[in-house]
């Protein structure tokens, strides 16, 4: 069924040139297949240079025996098999020498170059990888239970990695070339991705993947991981409940996405919501959201849409409640603005180290928009708005915990007052070097919000989450 070129594709190799110059048009052709389940993750093995010669040998082989106009209709499995059975044939006509066991890997290898992200696939088969960063052909790093490694796997070189960065972002509609270097991307699971190419990047490309979990975590959940308490745990779904406009704080892979996610959960299913994100990554449940996601200008420099954009168009969508993916730019103003015209319940991330920073990040953003409103102004605006601050930190063991559940109170003269319902407080480390800590509530009896849990009925539901005892983990 396949159309092979002749039998002399297979027999004299093309040359490197020819096979990046080939290899560089593969992205538009396994688009179709991209979108099935990654194969399986097996162990991470130690390829030696003559393996990759190998490989690049047999692959500039298939390229020249293979029709990728006819492989891009087939459906992943279908593809997989015609490119096995021709591989199988070039090794038999070139006389090969490898066990069955390198055939395999050597098949599950090239099978992933053409049909998905080449060596990134195994890694992205594996559930328990939080972040995959490639920094150069050479050396990949990935993040698994809060720890940063070292893995084995390389590519063939710059430009092979090059070819699957620009496959990965061409599937959303955007580029990444010497004169766009920088992109932001997703995978079609929903993967989050960056990309800084050369000349930006001197070693070569620098690939960032935040991997996208197939099971959307919960609040009960990151209670049994040990994130936060019972009691607090409980506080967070009254606080989701009773439509409290919340920021979530949290340096860089502190879990603001997940915590996020695990928030919206308590959203009714009767609620218009709407997300605004860089690169959609919300698992939202409800059926009635609509997602927005930013765009980058086109080669001339036109037709970009930021986030500041998409928030202001929001207001015209009748939404019940604005999603902000992450709040860095002047488009904190219009979240503000918004959550203070009827649309409570809205929520949004923001990258701070405390409550107490996250409203001083807040106030310097809007001031960096352009507006020229006096401090007091912005900040009354922050207190009008805001309710409710977590905080989210990843500590140096690799843990995560919600360190903080802080109230906006108020302001005193020009000041914000902040009043901390749950804190953690670390109490030391085990021999294995984990911390340990607790979570404990700070005896508030009634908060801000309590009208408001009375109003959606919670309240007894908070009470009794507020009286609680300390905790110790």
């Amino acid at each position: 069924m396949f159309g092979k070129r002749s039998g002399a594709g297979a027999a004299s190799p093309p040359s490197p040139k020819k096979t990046t110059v080939v290899e560089s048009f593969i992205p538009a052709a396994p688009q179709p297949a991209a979108a099935s389940a990654p194969p399986p993750a097996g162990p991470e093995i130690r390829r030696s240079d003559e393996y990759y010669q190998t490989k690049s040998m047999i692959f500039g082989a298939l390229i020249e025996a293979i029709d990728l106009s006819q492989l891009s209709k087939l459906d992943s499995d279908n593809a997989r098999e015609e490119i096995r059975d021709i591989v199988n044939e070039i090794i038999s006509i070139k006389n090969v020498v490898m066990s069955i066991a390198e055939q395999e890997d050597l098949l599950d290898d090239i099978c992933n170059d053409v049909l998905g992200y080449g060596p990134l696939e195994p890694l992205l088969g594996r559930d328990d990888i939080a972040d995959i960063m490639v920094n150069g052909s050479a050396r990949t790093f990935i993040e698994v239970g809060g720890k940063i490694q070292l893995t084995n796997v390389r590519f063939r070189d710059n430009a092979q990695l090059m070819n699957i960065c620009q496959r990965i972002v061409s599937q959303v509609g955007r580029r990444v070339d010497e004169a766009s270097p920088i992109c932001d991307a997703r995978l079609l699971d929903g993967s989050r991705v960056n990309v800084i190419a050369p000349p930006l990047a001197i070693d070569g490309p620098a690939l960032t993947i935040r991997k996208f979990k197939k099971d959307k975590l919960t609040l009960d959940q990151l209670v049994r991981f040990g994130s936060i308490s019972p009691e607090g745990g409980e506080i967070l779904k009254v606080i989701g409940r009773v439509r409290c406009n919340v920021l979530i704080s949290g340096g860089t892979g502190s879990g603001k996405t997940t915590l996020l996610n695990c928030l919206t959960n308590y959203i009714d299913h009767d609620e218009r919501v709407i997300t605004c994100e860089d690169a959609a990554e919300l698992q939202l449940q409800q059926p009635h959201v609509v997602r927005l996601e930013t765009r980058p200008p086109n080669l001339e420099g036109q037709g970009s849409v930021t986030m500041r954009d998409l928030v202001k168009n929001c207001l015209r969508m009748r939404p019940e409640r604005i999603i902000v993916g992450e709040v860095r730019g002047p488009e904190a103003f219009d979240l503000l603005q918004a959550m203070n015209t009827g649309h409570d319940g809205s929520m949004g991330t923001l990258h701070a180290n405390s409550p107490r920073e996250a409203l001083s990040r807040l106030e310097s953003m809007i001031t960096m928009g352009g507006y020229s409103l006096p401090p007091r102004t912005i900040r009354e605006m922050i207190v009008s708005s805001v309710d409710v601050i977590v905080q989210a930190a990843r500590l140096r063991d690799g843990s995560r915990r919600i360190t903080h559940v802080t109230e906006v109170m108020g302001l005193e003269g020009d000041v914000v007052i902040t009043q901390d319902l749950f804190l953690y407080d670390i109490l030391g480390e085990d021999a294995n070097g984990k911390l340990k800590g607790r979570h404990r509530s700070t005896g508030i009896g009634r908060p801000r919000f309590w009208e408001r849990a009375r109003y959606f009925g919670e309240e007894e539901r908070l009470a009794a989450a507020l009286d609680a005892s300390d905790v110790g983990e």
